[in-house]
């Protein structure tokens, strides 16, 4: 089952998907800016393979729901966030997310 619904964090709108799969969830909150996910992100393949593409993009480790991953701390992101948003490892979904307005 894919689940699609608007999120408002903090006045600020998001899409948050969760598509359940056997034995696990993928779940995105993302925005035209940019987007958070579970671990099945990859995120060197964003920074290396496709930096031109610039995506901003982080993964956070752990999260089963799309609260757990508004909380969680983004485990790795990419150069792009970095650069252009200010996103760090350990930084929480939300806060990262909350960068993009």
């Amino acid at each position: 089952m894919i689940t699609v619904n608007p999120l408002e964090v903090d006045g600020i709108f998001f899409t948050a998907v969760r598509v359940e799969l056997p034995k696990t969830n993928l779940l995105v909150i993302s925005n035209e800016v940019g987007y958070i996910m579970c671990a099945a992100l990859d995120v060197d393949l964003l920074s290396e393979k496709l930096a031109d593409r610039e995506v901003i993009a982080g993964r956070a480790v752990g999260v089963r729901t799309i609260d757990d991953l508004l909380h969680a701390p983004l485990e790795k992101v990419t150069d792009a966030s970095r650069e252009k948003y200010g996103w760090e490892a350990g930084m929480i979904g939300k806060d990262a997310l909350l960068k993009l307005a």
